[in-house]
């Protein structure tokens, strides 16, 4: 089976090593579960010491945290599309740990709407009937008009309905595929991969 010892490695001047001793449970290694984008199946797995690990085989959503303000909401994983290891996880949509996704905007587009009173994301055309507003929430739309405003390769994503995050969490261990939404000079170093992959 799959081993995680290096007994069966060269050594570093390309000599062979004689194997002395046989494999041992401790140094197994499992099949990788390559998580796929579809509805949510997973499998438990029974570890050492009677734990259990979980094992995705295939999520469609998961928790994303957007962090300059504080807010994490569950969303729905549209695609993937950038993986810095293998071209073909993104080919084949396999979640795993730091591959760059997109996600549904709605959650976070509903969030800023309620926490700032303006709109995000909308055309000027949609505009909407306004509710009116006590003066005590009038008051304190106003007092967080300051920390409204947002980068604007974010704000062009929101116009998309799509934003771009990383996974944070392994689908394969946890089960889940939890991360957080891309922004400034990290988000400005994915689409330049992103554009260059394109270009190519």
């Amino acid at each position: 089976g799959i081993s995680r010892d290096s007994r069966h490695k060269r050594r570093s001047t390309g000599a062979k090593r004689p194997i002395n001793i046989k494999k041992r449970k401790h140094e197994m290694g499992r099949q990788a579960a390559m998580t796929k984008l579809g509805g949510k199946r997973s499998h438990p797995v029974r570890t050492r010491g009677g734990n259990t690990k979980v094992r995705a085989l295939r999520l469609e959503s998961g928790n994303f945290a957007w962090g300059s303000e504080g807010c994490a909401r569950k969303s729905r994983i549209i695609d993937v599309v950038y993986n810095a290891t293998n071209n073909e996880m993104v080919r084949t949509k396999t979640l795993v740990k730091n591959s760059i996704i997109q996600v549904d905007a709605s959650p976070f587009k509903q969030w800023y709407e309620a926490h700032y009173g303006q709109n995000i994301g909308r055309k000027n055309k949609e505009k909407e009937k306004e509710a009116s507003k006590s003066k005590h929430v009038v008051r304190k739309f106003e007092a967080r008009k300051k920390l409204a405003p947002v980068d604007q390769a974010l704000f062009d994503q929101f116009l998309t309905g799509r934003l771009y995050a990383a996974i944070t969490s392994r689908p394969g261990q946890v089960g889940r595929a939890d991360g957080y939404i891309l922004e400034g000079q990290e988000l400005a170093f994915y689409q330049k991969k992103m554009n260059k992959k394109k270009n190519n």
